[in-house]
């Protein structure tokens, strides 16, 4: 009897650790999917050589828009008809968009593929935490979410070296890889995932997200298009019009939706707004600084795809060592501290490149230092941004919060991509050339910056969420009718 007992422990302990690594395979290929395909974007360049940088943009923002749009949404999807089914359906659909990305005969239909992709992408990881976290006790869930956490960072580490070796025997190859990496994860996923859904759980508002990719489309092309249309055109001056149409669209919407994409009340704590707005302006920033590194690299300094990969990677592999201290310091002095000096930093390191680098390269003492500066200042803000919004809310709203946050950072980064587009154009050939793309990268940084320091203490923050914890409670204890759905958290006036 006691053998069997013991047996039985160690195959619950197995099985949770096999759903673990099953559900963050799906997380680091969509996490890697960002950091690999910049490293491919000039290879990609060249092979469709007639194709516009503005064209070949789209690779990385469609992908990011529509990210964005449906993250909350199949989210909301996952839960009412089954986390497990959600998952394995974005993996199959991340899967076969991948092989289709690797045979696109052109730019247009590389970028629908992309757009799956981000459908797949979007299924799978707001699914990943639900499927994980229930086979852990509650006292052992911190390891969980840290082992979901450091699969991105891994991801991130690891994507410009890797896209930079698989780049240099053939571009397609940076989407083939997932491939039968995804295969193996449908097969286990289908025989050991656990379904779970939450029978309450509200229907997702698809028009709502329909109307966000409109709006940051819509924004997008006129960005990436108005110095070759011109901004007076009627062409853009519609594009911009459909977008300010939209907007206050979206937000009525999120008003009257009984499950919004965005829920309003959450907007109306101030720390997680702040915390929402600083991450669109960083990782604008955040998108055109990788984007800049790739292409100064290998049209500058002309170094093939492998060595601007491994040019690249001290600073995500800074990033990932920084991160640890700085929720660490955010936990004890505050999260405004840590984040307004990790946008300082990631400032500075594109003030390096603008001021030290040169035409002929000199990575150790031009580049390097740059990227160091610039990593140590994404590792001290990111966990800022992400902590910063969660401590902000209760706890039932956690999961629909970091949905929120993370598309306020695809959105970021699209926007980023475009102005750098605008920006840039097709004829940077000199570090001259690449001045006002890093000057990109340290106003959205600075805009950030600006922005978390507004942020309160962590005390003041801990307190309210304990109050808007309360307060939800009680609400929930009412009858319906009784109180507005969300208000727990709004902020007090006080």
């Amino acid at each position: 009897m006691m053998q069997l007992t013991f047996a039985r422990v160690r195959f619950i302990m197995q099985r949770r650790w096999r759903i673990s690594l099953i559900v963050c395979v799906g997380v680091f290929m969509a996490s890697l999917d960002l950091f690999i395909v910049n490293i491919a974007f000039p290879a990609i360049a060249l092979h469709f050589g007639g194709a516009s940088l503005g064209s070949l943009s789209w690779i990385l923002s469609g992908y990011a828009i529509v990210f964005a749009a449906l993250l909350v949404p199949a989210g909301r999807w996952a839960d009412a008809f089954g986390r497990k089914r959600a998952s394995l359906l974005g993996l199959a659909l991340f899967v076969a968009a991948s092989a289709a990305c690797a045979l696109a005969p052109s730019v247009g239909f590389l970028v629908g593929a992309r757009v799956l992709q981000a459908a797949g992408g979007a299924l799978m990881l707001p699914t990943s935490l639900g499927l994980m976290l229930p086979e852990f006790a509650p006292a052992e869930r911190h390891s969980a979410i840290g082992l979901w956490a450091a699969t991105g960072g891994v991801a991130a580490a690891a994507g410009p070296p890797l896209g930079g070796l698989l780049v240099q025997a053939d571009w397609r190859l940076v989407f083939l890889v997932n491939v039968p990496v995804g295969l193996l994860g449908l097969l286990f996923g289908a025989r050991t995932l656990r379904e779970r859904r939450e029978p309450d759980a509200a229907r997702p508002d698809v028009v709502g997200a329909l109307a966000v990719i409109g709006a940051i489309g819509s924004l997008v092309v006129a960005i990436v298009k108005g110095a070759d249309w011109g901004w007076g055109s009627p062409a853009i001056l519609a594009l911009l019009a459909v977008t300010l149409v939209l907007l206050p669209a979206i937000w009525w919407r999120c008003n009257h939706h009984s499950s919004p994409i965005v829920e309003p009340e959450m907007l109306r704590v101030r720390s997680f707004r702040l915390a929402v707005g600083a991450s669109v302006l960083f990782f604008a920033a955040f998108g055109a600084m990788l984007l800049t590194g790739v292409l100064f690299l290998t049209t500058v300094w002309h170094e093939d795809a492998l060595t601007a990969g491994l040019m690249l990677f001290p600073g995500p592999a800074m990033a990932a060592l920084f991160s640890v201290p700085s929720a660490r310091l955010g936990a004890r002095v505050g999260f405004r501290i840590p984040g307004v000096i990790g946008a300082l930093l990631f400032a500075a390191g594109s003030v390096w490149y603008i001021t030290r680098t040169g035409d002929s390269p000199a990575y150790a003492s031009e580049f390097l230092p740059g990227m160091a500066i610039g990593g140590a200042g994404v590792g001290l803000t990111i966990p800022t941004l992400t902590a910063a919004g969660a401590s902000s809310l209760p706890a039932g709203r956690f999961a629909t919060g970091a949905a929120v946050l993370t598309m306020g950072r695809q959105i970021g980064a699209a926007l980023g991509v475009a102005v750098l587009v605008a920006v840039l154009g097709n004829a940077a050939q000199t570090t001259s050339d690449f001045h006002s793309a890093w000057l990109i990268t340290v106003a959205g940084a600075m805009a950030a910056g600006a922005t978390l320091a507004a942020l309160g203490s962590p005390a003041r923050a801990r307190a309210e969420a304990a109050a808007r914890e309360h307060e939800h409670a009680r609400g929930l204890a009412q009858e319906p009718g009784e109180a507005p759905p969300g208000a727990g958290i709004v902020e007090r006036a006080a």
